[in-house]
């Protein structure tokens, strides 16, 4: 059976590359007094400068190079011009093998390095484990290994060894994943599990099904992916179970899962395949949840976009008329006021301009026009009012929305309409919450008569979409929309943590101890900058009887620079003034 490949070729070569940082490469190649009196004892030049490659290839990289690898240019030159010889002397060393390997087993004792061996290795893997579970990245995870050899002074073995390792890791990790994810599931679990994985004739299996795209945005939709929600539910999967492994591995086993088919899933052992259908499941879930909540406010959008658009078309259709009403109430308002200043009969002056009967149907038309529907988009909302409640009920029941302090009324809401839709009540009860109704919406969602429903409905549905947005509400089960807690470490787990001073911290996890420790120290820096002060050394600074004098920084900027401070100054706009009054602005001063 071929070994399982846990790192790439490009990733291999990555391991073995020296990074082109100079920074790096200047700590790497520094020589201490005793590196330089170690390398001094060989008499070649060659030798010289092969030894100190190698001494700086196991500090820094940990791969020695040989035939096969060879050293930074960088390194290499540097090297030669710090020990005042020529730099091509490296293809003459690289060609003794011999001598090498002599020389590495001289650096392993001048180093205190360690051979990689069986029981290191053990070492290793235990140490790799709780990272392995978190991620099976092969890179990440021989990252994590070099690092540990590193601090641990072990000679780093060839890269194959440390493929070898980390496939041992791995797969420790994946059993322990795997386990985790089914250690709460029932006989019943299972088999619920493989039906999902059955297709009946033509028809696509119920794991594909749950996993279809949502499709065009109309409330037909909305229904079948709560259809899928239901189908999910009913599962009654154990509540945490996706909870028992790092998400990475959550994750990444779901999208794995989802590129498969239902034939492929089944093949797996039984622990790999319910390991992988909860993982899906869990992540479908959350899916579908997200999709629901976008479908809603994408048909919420197209409902308010139309709104605006029929009432545009509406003042469109109407403008001429309006334009004509407007001359012919200018005509009769000049008529009137003739008649006035005449002391003609006023409605006579009316039938002049135009017949009686005219006029009152002119008075009917501009009635008509006059309407609030015809200038004001809100009032068109709910001519496709069943549009939202073809879906609505059934998603106020399946979603479970939690809210903060600052959306409880709209929480309240979202209850009271909820229980409208059960109940199948046709008024809004008096009782409802109306705090959290803006005021453009009042004056449509409270009328004289009352709560209006369909407005009330349309409110509290489009004030959620703003509530969800800004993390005032979130919804159980969604990716988007979750929780702020969920984001942080489980209460529990970090009690115990605390209580077994575990947190990783880098500083103490007990209040009284940090200020206590921070205390003690700023005390010791005062100490320190007042004996300073008397002895005068503060540097640049002079304190006594008169005060505080501090030398003033020397300009280190060219004065060839200040007409570009200047231009750049320059081409930021002059702020207006608003509310501010009388209060003057004051600039920046230029650096320059």
């Amino acid at each position: 059976m071929p070994q399982r490949q846990i790192l790439s070729s490009e990733e291999k070569e990555r391991l073995l590359i020296v990074p082109d940082d100079d920074v790096f490469l200047t700590r790497r190649c520094f020589l201490s007094e005793h590196d330089l009196a170690l390398i001094n004892k060989h008499r070649r030049p060659a030798n010289r400068l092969g030894f100190a490659v190698l001494l700086c290839y196991l500090r820094g990289p940990g791969f020695p190079p040989d035939k096969s690898i060879s050293p930074h240019d960088c390194v290499v030159f540097r090297l030669a011009a710090h020990l005042k010889v020529q730099s091509d002397l490296w293809a003459e060393y690289a060609s003794r093998e011999v001598t090498r390997w002599e020389h590495l087993a001289e650096l392993y004792r001048y180093l205190e390095l360690s051979p990689f061996n069986r029981a290191l290795q053990k070492t290793c893997i235990r140490h790799l484990y709780p990272h392995a579970m978190r991620t099976d990245r092969g890179f990440l995870l021989a990252e994590e290994m070099l690092s540990w050899l590193h601090n641990n002074k072990v000679i780093f073995p060839s890269v194959e060894v440390i493929e070898r390792t980390l496939a041992e890791a791995t797969t420790l990790a994946n059993r322990a994943v795997f386990s985790a994810l089914t250690a709460q599931l029932e006989p019943g679990h299972k088999a619920a599990l493989d039906r999902l994985l059955v297709s009946e004739g033509e028809q696509p299996s119920r794991l594909a099904w749950l996993l279809q795209p949502p499709g065009k945005i109309n409330g037909k939709n909305v229904l079948q992916h709560i259809d899928r929600l239901n189908a999910i539910e009913s599962l009654a999967l154990p509540d945490g179970i996706a909870l028992s492994v790092h998400q990475n591995r959550l994750l990444k086993l779901a999208r794995e899962g989802r590129k498969m088919s239902s034939r492929d899933l089944a093949r797996f052992t039984d622990v790999r395949r319910y390991a992988s259908l909860v993982c899906i499941i869990s992540e479908a879930r959350s899916t579908l949840t997200d999709e629901v909540i976008d479908l809603h406010e994408r048909i919420l959008s197209s409902l308010f976009s139309r709104a605006k658009r029929t009432q545009a078309e509406r003042l469109q259709q109407t403008g001429k008329l309006i334009q004509s009403k407007l001359k012919q109430y200018v005509t009769v308002g000049q008529a009137l006021l003739n008649a006035r200043e005449s002391g003609e009969d006023p409605w006579a002056a009316i039938e002049d301009v135009l017949p009686w009967q005219e006029f009152i149907n002119s008075v009917e038309e501009t009635r008509f026009l006059s309407r609030k529907d015809n200038f004001d988009p809100l009032h068109l909302i709910t001519e496709k009012y069943s549009t939202l409640r073809k879906y609505a009920p059934r998603m106020l029941s399946v979603l479970q929305f939690r809210a903060a302090p600052a959306a409880m009324q709209l929480s309240d809401a979202l209850d009271t309409v909820r229980d409208m839709y059960r109940k199948q009540l046709r008024k809004v009860p008096p009782s409802a919450p109306i705090g959290f109704i803006p005021e453009s919406w009042r004056k449509v969602v409270i009328t004289p008569t009352g709560i209006d429903r369909k407005y009330y409905e349309f409110c509290v549905l489009n004030e959620l979409k703003g509530a969800l947005r800004s993390g005032d509400t979130w919804v159980k089960g969604s990716r988007r929309y979750r929780n702020f807690d969920d984001y942080l470490i489980p209460s529990d787990d970090f009690e115990k943590s605390l209580r077994d001073n575990q947190l990783p911290l880098a500083v103490p996890a007990d209040c009284h101890e940090y200020i206590k420790s921070r205390l003690t120290l700023l005390a010791s820096r005062l100490e320190e900058v007042n004996a300073m002060a008397l002895a005068g050394d503060l540097p640049d600074v002079d304190i006594s009887d008169k005060g505080v004098k501090i030398t003033p920084l020397d300009n280190s900027v060219p004065s060839a620079a200040s007409p570009f401070g200047d231009l750049v100054y320059g081409m930021p706009p002059h702020p207006k003034r608003g509310p501010l009054g009388k209060r003057k602005i004051s600039y920046v001063k230029p650096v320059f």
